[in-house]
C-alpha cells in the first residue's frame, strides 16, 4: 500500500465527535499525517498519549487503526508504528470504548501487517511477531508464525516468534520452547523458550531451572516490548510464586538464593530486584531469604542496595543488623546520604541498636529520623525511647533556626510517640510552639497528658497553647481541650475554620464532631460548608461525608446526616473516581445504626464494586432490617474484596459483623486460603506499608477463622 491511500478517507471520519486520553480526538488526522512526515518521532509521542495512554485505549483508538495499518504498510515508520498497534492490541483497559473493540479493528488489518513478518528488516519482523500475535486470531495468525520459526535465523526475532507462538498456543508452544533450552541455542532464544513454558503451567523441570540460571545476568535478554518481563529473573520468581504450590514456591526461592550468592554483581543485582517481588508476594520469603540478602552484601555498593527491601523486612531482618551498624554509624556529624540510608533501614530492624547513632548524627539523617519519628515505620512500630536521643532531639528544638524541612514534624512525633517519658522536652516544645505551632502543639498534648494539673511544667505548657489557641491556631485549641476541656478556643477556631473553607475543613469537620453534644452550636456554619448538590468532585463527596457524620454527632439528630449522606451517595454515581467515597460514606451510615434504613438501597447498590463491598456489609449489618438479609451473600461480597486485594482490612471488619453465623463451610475454606496461605492478600498501596499490612491481615483473619471454626464446632 502506498501512502496517498493510506490515507484515504482520513477526514472523512468523525474524529470530533471521538475522544482519547485528552478529549476530542479532532487532532489525531494532523498527528497520523505528521506521522507520515518530517516530524514523525514527535506525532508518535503525540499518538501514544492520546489513543494508547499509559495502556489505555479509546473510541478514536479503534477509528485510528486503519490508517496506522496503512502507514506501517506503506513503509512510513513501519517498526514503531506496529509497536504502537501492537499495544493498542495488547491493552484491556479500554475507556469509552466496547471490550475488544480495539483489539478488532487491529485483527480487520491483518491482511496488511502479516505481510512484514517476512520483511527484510529484522526489527520490522520481530515487531510484526509480537504484533499479530496479540491480535488473539490463532486461527488466522499461528498458521503464519510456524513457518517464521522454521525460517527465521535472527536470534531476536526467533525469540519473538516463539513468544508469540506461545501466547496463541500455550502448549504447542511449550513443546517447542522444549526443543530449544540446550546451551547452543542463543540466549534470547531459550529466554522466551522459558517463559513460553512458564505460560503454558507446563513443569518447572531441571532443564528449565538450570537453563534460568545459565542465562544470568539475564536483563540485557529482555524483550523491549514485554514491559511485564523488563525484569527477567524477578518474572520467572513470580510466575513460580503464583502457581502456589511448594514445590516451585522452593524452585523460586533456589534460584533466588542462587543468584544473591553469585560472584558476579550484576546477577547479585537481579537477585535482589527478585528477591524484593518475591518478598512483596510470598509470606514465607522474606524468612527463607535473608540470609541470602546477608551473604550478598559484600561491599559498601550492595548493602545500600537492600537497604530498603532490609527495613520493609523489619524485625524479620534483624541478623542483618551487623552488616548495615558500621555503615549506619559514619561520619555522624557530616550529611552522608549512604549511612544515612543505612541507619534507616536499621532504625526498622534493631531500633535499640540505631538509637545512639541516630542520636549522634541527628541533624544530618533525615531519612533515619523519618523513620524513627513514624512516617515510614509499619504500624505495630514504636521507636523505644532513648535517653541519648531525648537529649539529642531537645538540643535540635532549641535551635529552631537550624530546623527546616520535615525536620519540626520529625522531631515533635519522636516525642509524641514517647509520651510522658519525653516530659523533660515541655520546654523546648514550648519555645517551639511560636514557630511550629502544629507539630509543636501535637506533641505537647501527648506529652504532657499524664503530668499533674499543678505540675509546673504542664502549666507552662497550657499557658502557651491558650496563648496561641487565642490567636486562632486550631491545633493549639485542640491540645488545649485534650489537656484541659476548655473548649471555647477551641469552639472559635473550629468555627473560622470551616467559615474560611481552606484544606483543613475535613479535620475540622471531624474534630467538631469528636466534641459531642459540646459542638453543638458549630451545626449552623457546617451546615454552610456543605457542598453545592451539583458537585461530584471527590474531595466535595468525602468532605460532605464528614461534615454529615459531624452533624449527626453534635445534634444527635439522624435525619440530616441521612440526606447529605444520600447526596453523597447520588453525586458519587456520576462521577467514575468516587468508589471510595462511596466507602467512606458507607462507614458513616454504619454509625447512624437503624436510622440510617433509608440508606439501605444504596448500600446495596455498592455490593457489588469490591472496593466498597466491605463498608457497605458493614453498614448494612448495622441499619437494615436484619430478617431482609441476605448474610451468606454478603459474606460472599466481602471474601471477594479481600481475595482481590480491594479492601482486606475492611473483609475483616465486614466479616466480624456479619459474625460465624453468616459463614458456610465454602466461605470457611476461603478464609483460611487468606489467612494461612503463603500468598499475600495486600498486594498494593505504598510500598513500605505493604508487607507491614499483610501481616496486620494475617493476624486477624486467622484470629477470626479460629472464632469461626470454633463456633461452627460448637
Amino acid at each position: 500500500m502506498d501512502l496517498a491511500h493510506a490515507l484515504d478517507g482520513l477526514d472523512d471520519r468523525p474524529w470530533s465527535s471521538l475522544s482519547h486520553a485528552y478529549g476530542s480526538a479532532e487532532d489525531v488526522p494532523d498527528l497520523l499525517r505528521a506521522l507520515a512526515g518530517a516530524d514523525a518521532e514527535e506525532a508518535l509521542s503525540e499518538l501514544y498519549g492520546s489513543v494508547l495512554h499509559q495502556g489505555t485505549v479509546y473510541a478514536a483508538s479503534a477509528e485510528a487503526v486503519p490508517f496506522l495499518a496503512g502507514i506501517a504498510a506503506a513503509g512510513h515508520g513501519t517498526a514503531d508504528v506496529l509497536a504502537l498497534l501492537g499495544g493498542m492490541a495488547e491493552s484491556e483497559d479500554e475507556y469509552g470504548v466496547a471490550a475488544g473493540e480495539v483489539r478488532a479493528a487491529v485483527t480487520e488489518q491483518l491482511p496488511l501487517l502479516l505481510p512484514l513478518l517476512a520483511s527484510p528488516e529484522p526489527e520490522v519482523r520481530r515487531i510484526a511477531a509480537w504484533t499479530v500475535s496479540h491480535t488473539r486470531a490463532t486461527g488466522i495468525v499461528l498458521p503464519r508464525l510456524r513457518p517464521r520459526w522454521d525460517e527465521e535465523s535472527e536470534a531476536a526475532v526467533r525469540a519473538e516468534v516463539l513468544a508469540g507462538i506461545a501466547r496463541l498456543d500455550p502448549p504447542g508452544g511449550a513443546a517447542l520452547a522444549a526443543t530449544v533450552l540446550e546451551p547452543s541455542s542463543p540466549a534470547q532464544v531459550r529466554l522466551a523458550a522459558v517463559f513460553a513454558g512458564l505460560d503454558a503451567d507446563a513443569p518447572w523441570t531441571e532443564a528449565l531451572q538450570t537453563t534460568t540460571l545459565s542465562l544470568l545476568p539475564a536483563d540485557s535478554l529482555r524483550s523491549d516490548l514485554d514491559h511485564a518481563r523488563a525484569e527477567p529473573l524477578t518474572a520467572v520468581v513470580q510466575a513460580l510464586l503464583g502457581r502456589g504450590h511448594h514445590a516451585a514456591r522452593d524452585a523460586a526461592f533456589t534460584l533466588v538464593d542462587a543468584a544473591l550468592r553469585d560472584g558476579r554483581a550484576p546477577v547479585r543485582a537481579e537477585g535482589l530486584w527478585a528477591a524484593d517481588r518475591a518478598c512483596m508476594l510470598s509470606r514465607s520469603a522474606p524468612r527463607r531469604l535473608v540470609r541470602s540478602l546477608i551473604a550478598a552484601a559484600v561491599d559498601e555498593e550492595s548493602a545500600l542496595a537492600m537497604a530498603s527491601l532490609l527495613g520493609r523486612l523489619g524485625r524479620v531482618a534483624a541478623p542483618a543488623a551487623d552488616v548495615l551498624a558500621p555503615l549506619a554509624g559514619r561520619n555522624p556529624h557530616r550529611d552522608d546520604d549512604h549511612a544515612d540510608r543505612a541507619l534507616a533501614a536499621l532504625v526498622l530492624i534493631a531500633p535499640t541498636q540505631a538509637a545512639p547513632l541516630l542520636a549522634a548524627g541527628i541533624g544530618r539523617r533525615p531519612r533515619a529520623l523519618d523513620a524513627a519519628a513514624g512516617f515510614r515505620r509499619p504500624q505495630d512500630f514504636a521507636f523505644p525511647y532513648d535517653g541519648e536521643l531525648l537529649d539529642a532531639v531537645r538540643d535540635r528544638l532549641a535551635r529552631p533556626e537550624d530546623l527546616s524541612g520535615n525536620e519540626p514534624s520529625q522531631l515533635t512525633s519522636l516525642l509524641a510517640g514517647w509520651g510522658a517519658e519525653a516530659a523533660p522536652a515541655l520546654p523546648e516544645l514550648c519555645a517551639a510552639l511560636p514557630r511550629f505551632p502544629g507539630q509543636a502543639a501535637r506533641a505537647i498534648a501527648s506529652v504532657a497528658a499524664d503530668r499533674a494539673p499543678a505540675d509546673r511544667a504542664r502549666a507552662v505548657a497550657v499557658s502557651a497553647l491558650r496563648e496561641r489557641a487565642e490567636q486562632g491556631v486550631l491545633l493549639a485549641a485542640k491540645a488545649l481541650y485534650d489537656l484541659t476541656g476548655e473548649i471555647a478556643p477551641l469552639l472559635r477556631c473550629l468555627e473560622q475554620e470551616l467559615q474560611c473553607g481552606g484544606g483543613q475543613l475535613r479535620d475540622a469537620a471531624r474534630t467538631a464532631g469528636a466534641l459531642g453534644p459540646r459542638g453543638v452550636a458549630l451545626a449552623p456554619v457546617l451546615r454552610e460548608a456543605l457542598s453545592s448538590p451539583e458537585d461530584e468532585a471527590t474531595p466535595a463527596l468525602d468532605k460532605d461525608t464528614e461534615v454529615a457524620e459531624a452533624l449527626w454527632r453534635v445534634t444527635g439528630k439522624a435525619d440530616e446526616a441521612v440526606a447529605v449522606l444520600d447526596s453523597v451517595f447520588s453525586r458519587a454515581g456520576q462521577n467514575p473516581w468516587s468508589r471510595w467515597s462511596v466507602a467512606r460514606a458507607s462507614r458513616t451510615a454504619a454509625l447512624l445504626g437503624p436510622a440510617g434504613r433509608p440508606l439501605a438501597a444504596r448500600l446495596e447498590a455498592a455490593l457489588d464494586d469490591p472496593a466498597q463491598a466491605p463498608a457497605a456489609v458493614a453498614a448494612l449489618m448495622a441499619v437494615a432490617d436484619p430478617d431482609a438479609l441476605d448474610r451468606t451473600a454478603l459474606a460472599t461480597a466481602a471474601l471477594r474484596s479481600a481475595e482481590v486485594d480491594a479492601d482486606p482490612a475492611g473483609a475483616c471488619d465486614a466479616l466480624q459483623a456479619l459474625g460465624p453465623g453468616a459463614l458456610t463451610g465454602e466461605h470457611l475454606r476461603r478464609l483460611a486460603v487468606l489467612a494461612d496461605g503463603d500468598a499475600r492478600v495486600v498486594r498494593s498501596g505504598v510500598e513500605d506499608r505493604v508487607i507491614d499490612q499483610d501481616d496486620a491481615f494475617r493476624s486477624r483473619a486467622q484470629a477470626l477463622l479460629n472464632v469461626f471454626t470454633d463456633a461452627t464446632a460448637r
